[in-house]
């Protein structure tokens, strides 16, 4: 499991690990670290390291004297060194020091025609978009950029970008992860954690490792049958929106729920196409289910309403998205006195229907606010998905990609989810295996097997790969590496 810790959980270690150790060594280390990433990277990207020619971004404070270390040891292994400092009257002294005595050098612009970019302008303690000069700076560097500790110009707690930021091609943390590298991960590139000694409390964060997604995945047993595995209700679909029925259903199936029973308009269509789904008109004659998926593709009227209140009626899981959600937003009271756990899956536009106001910056909190206001279970959909059950951890999945966003993508994740609640397993957990799986598969429909190369998928490609990825998920993480 990956975790993640905000800003105030990081001082706070920090601070211990200051009290215990000789002053510097965790500069030090954090440096050595931060160092050796960029000479692999300088490395990988052009063969070698001595000779090559890195620049430093530098501000004030630690995160500056980090870059400043990390400079003076990459000197020492035949890199040519510049540092453009933001702030020269609040550099960090001894790492400005370290740095001129190995021979490199303070420079008013860094020269044309670098092969690495080290960003320390700002670290943890940075709020806000990049200053003039600094956005200047970046948006001219045409060499890939190593963000230290985080990107500068996203906020270290929300991820959120106000105006002009780096984006890294690679990110070098230190002591622990920090939520800007789950919620803006298109800014952070690939991260490396660099272990200092810190010791890190609960995480604010959480992220499921798709080995452990794989291992928890329901797998019938011996004396199990189609009943025991937990049977999941799917009410989707309109004779306008057939396809929700279809992708919701499907991808039920697909998730290897034993049994998926729908009930609606696409009955016929749902069995012309999977017949192995049991298929009805209405609800009353849907049978006995352990969990329920509502709401896809079903429309808003009066019969809708109705078929919605006898669903969340029922003592039992009940997913609720899309059409369900404008429902459900307008009828808050239909959650009143409801025992059984439920999930709502919106996406930006119905979040603000739920929670009445616009999402905001603050995407965690947004999501643990309307979590504990409703009772529910939140999946707030997104590159970067936030979960949370009330006063539960919040959960995030970074998809990797944004291929999953194409009409119907979130009709499959219903399916599977409501798939691994029928199942039995808690709705934050069945909501972040269900993310880790659904980002596989999309990655799997987009590269088809070309994992270089990727191209804009459809929903009904994202279903025919959601058990390539389940059966990827349980061999184990090299084979979605």
């Amino acid at each position: 499991m990956r975790t993640f810790f905000n800003v105030h959980q990081i001082r706070d270690a920090e601070a211990v690990l200051f009290g215990e150790v000789p002053v510097g060594v965790p500069m030090q280390r954090a440096a050595y670290g931060l160092a050796r990433v960029v000479a692999a990277e300088l490395t990988a990207r052009t063969g070698g390291v001595a000779g090559r020619t890195v620049g430093l971004l530098v501000g004030s404070g630690d995160n500056g004297g980090d870059v400043l270390w990390a400079g003076a040891m990459l000197r020492r292994r035949g890199v040519a060194v510049s540092a453009l400092l933001f702030a020269p009257e609040r550099a960090h002294a001894a790492g400005l020091a370290a740095l001129r005595r190995v021979g490199g050098r303070v420079v008013d612009e860094l020269p044309t025609g670098i092969d690495l970019a080290i960003d320390g302008i700002v670290g943890i303690s940075g709020h806000g978009s990049l200053r003039p000069e600094a956005a200047r700076v970046v948006a001219a560097i045409k060499a890939p950029v190593i963000a230290a500790d985080l990107p500068s110009g996203v906020e270290p707690d929300t991820g959120a970008i106000s105006g002009p930021a780096v984006r890294a091609a690679v990110t070098v943390t230190f002591g622990g992860l920090k939520p800007v590298h789950a919620l803006a991960p298109e800014h952070c590139g690939r991260v490396e954690l660099i272990p200092i000694g810190l010791r890190l409390p609960d995480p604010y964060l959480r992220e499921l490792e798709a080995d452990e997604a794989g291992r928890a995945w329901p797998i019938p047993g011996a004396f199990d049958d189609k009943y025991s595995g937990g049977v999941v209700g799917v009410r989707a679909g309109s004779a306008k929106y057939p396809g929700a029925a279809l992708l919701a259903a499907g991808a039920a199936v697909a998730a290897t729920s034993p049994m998926v029973r729908y009930c609606g308009p696409a009955a016929e269509t749902v069995v012309s196409h999977i017949p192995e789904v049991i298929a009805t008109t209405d609800i009353d004659s849907t049978g006995k289910v352990q969990a329920w998926v509502v709401g896809p593709g079903m429309g808003t009227d009066e019969y809708a309403l109705e078929e919605l209140r006898r669903v969340l009626a029922q003592p039992v899981p009940v997913l609720v998205d899309a059409d369900g959600i404008t429902l459900l937003a307008a009828h808050k009271e239909l959650l009143d006195g409801r025992d059984a756990p439920t999930l709502v899956t919106p996406h930006a536009g119905e979040f603000a229907r739920l929670s009445g106001t616009e999402l905001g910056p603050d995407r965690v909190a947004a999501t643990r606010l309307l979590a504990d206001t409703l009772g529910v279970t939140v999946l707030l959909k997104g590159r970067a998905t936030v979960i949370t059950a009330p006063g539960g951890p919040v959960w995030v999945n970074d998809a990797g990609s944004s291929w999953a966003a194409t009409a119907g993508s979130g009709d499959v994740l219903s399916g599977v989810i409501g798939a691994l609640l029928a199942s039995g397993i808690e709705p934050d957990l069945a909501a972040a295996m269900g993310c880790r799986a659904h980002s596989v598969a999309a990655r799997l429909a987009a590269t088809n097997g070309d994992l270089d190369v990727g191209a804009p998928i459809s929903a009904a490609e994202l279903l025919w790969h959601l058990r390539p990825a389940i059966r990827a998920l349980r061999r184990g993480p090299e084979e979605i590496a």
